[in-house]
C-alpha cells in the first residue's frame, strides 16, 4: 500500500513537472509579461487557489528587472462577486507588497476568453510567462498558439512548478489535468504542437 501512495505521488510531481515545461522555448528580449489565470472565486477576498496562482505569479517574476515586468491579472467575477482579477491583484497588493506594473482583465469567464482578452496587452512583450496550475497553464499556452502562434513563440516557463509544492494533491490534479486536456492534440500536451 505504502508503494502504491508512493508511486501515485511520483507520478503526480511528474506529470505536473512535464506539464510545467510544454508549449515554452527560450524567448528572450527587455519586455516581460506574467500572465496569472483566476479561479472560482464567488467570495469577497483571493480564495486558497489564486492566492497560491498570485506568489506563483509574483515568483515568476525575472530577476534581471522585476519593477519592469507587467503582471497581469486575468479572470472575471463569477456569482455576481469582485473579478477575480481584481482580487489577485488586491491580494498581491495588500499582502505580498507587490508595487510592480499590474494590469487587470476582468472580463473573462473561460481560459480561451482569458487568452483571447489578454492578447492585446502582450503585443509589445518579448517573454510571455503563464502562470496557473501546470494543466491549466499548458491549456492556456495551446490556446495561445492557437490564437496568436506569433505570440506563442515568446511564450517562455512561468515558476508555477516545484518539487513538493502541493505534492499531496498533485495526483489528484494530474487525474483531473489529464480529463481537461482532453481537447489538445497529443503534440499540444508534449509540447511539440
Amino acid at each position: 500500500m505504502a508503494l502504491a501512495g508512493a508511486a501515485a505521488l511520483a507520478w503526480g510531481e511528474w506529470v505536473n513537472w512535464r506539464w510545467s515545461r510544454a508549449l515554452v522555448g527560450n524567448a528572450e528580449g527587455p519586455a516581460e509579461a506574467v500572465v496569472v489565470l483566476g479561479f472560482r472565486n464567488p467570495q469577497a477576498s483571493a480564495n486558497l487557489v489564486n492566492r497560491w496562482r498570485v506568489r506563483a505569479g509574483v515568483r515568476s517574476i525575472g530577476a534581471d528587472d522585476p519593477r519592469g515586468t507587467r503582471v497581469i491579472f486575468s479572470g472575471g467575477a463569477t456569482d455576481n462577486a469582485i473579478a477575480e482579477a481584481q482580487l489577485m491583484a488586491d491580494y498581491a497588493k495588500s499582502v505580498l507588497a507587490f508595487k510592480g506594473p499590474l494590469v487587470l482583465e476582468d472580463r473573462s469567464g473561460t481560459t480561451w476568453e482569458n487568452i483571447t482578452n489578454v492578447i492585446p496587452v502582450l503585443e509589445d512583450i518579448d517573454r510571455i510567462k503563464i502562470v496557473s496550475q501546470p494543466a491549466h497553464a499548458l491549456k492556456a499556452r495551446a490556446y495561445l498558439r492557437r490564437q496568436r502562434p506569433d505570440l506563442a513563440d515568446r511564450l517562455v516557463r512561468a515558476d508555477d512548478y516545484r518539487p513538493g509544492e502541493w505534492t499531496i494533491v498533485k495526483p489528484l490534479l494530474a487525474l483531473y489535468g489529464l480529463w481537461t486536456l482532453r481537447g489538445l492534440t497529443a503534440g499540444e500536451r508534449r509540447g511539440t504542437g
